[in-house]
């Protein structure tokens, strides 16, 4: 007779791994719906309005959202309509923006880096390169 415990009586509860502790966000996220990004965009600088950086925003397509329209962040904002957290505002944007956004900045990356490689390269004196290409090879070898 064996004194082992049959495996469906054991229990797994034993065996899980405990959920870690992460800190709360200061931020909350609104429900995400299909096709729209969101972001907290500064309204109010040191109890100062942030007109400027609201209004930059809003050209780039970033729309402030009104309480109503999610329901789960009701508590944050008091009187102003707009779902606001300590001076930020909560807006949104198509995703199709960002992506354009992105790509416009990768390229503009893109270039300004070609652009100082290229003036680079017209500094290098074959006697002594800028560059070097790093290769690394193995060659085989019999042990005996």
């Amino acid at each position: 007779m064996s004194d082992r415990t049959p495996r469906e009586v054991q229990s797994r509860e034993n065996n899980v791994r405990k959920k870690a502790w992460t800190p709360p966000s200061l931020l909350p996220s609104p429900v995400k719906k299909d096709g729209m990004s969101y972001r907290w965009i500064r309204k109010t600088l040191l109890g100062q309005d942030d007109d400027r950086n609201m209004v930059s925003k809003q050209d780039e397509g970033w729309v402030p959202i009104r309480r109503e329209e999610h329901p789960e962040l009701q508590y944050a904002g008091k009187g102003t309509g707009l779902v606001e957290i300590g001076g930020l505002v909560l807006c949104s944007t198509p995703t199709e923006f960002v992506e354009q956004r992105n790509a416009y900045f990768r390229k503009h990356t893109d270039d300004q880096t070609a652009a100082v490689d290229a003036n680079l390269m017209k500094e290098n004196d074959p006697r002594m390169p800028l560059f070097s290409e790093r290769k690394s090879t193995t060659s085989g070898s019999s042990r005996g």
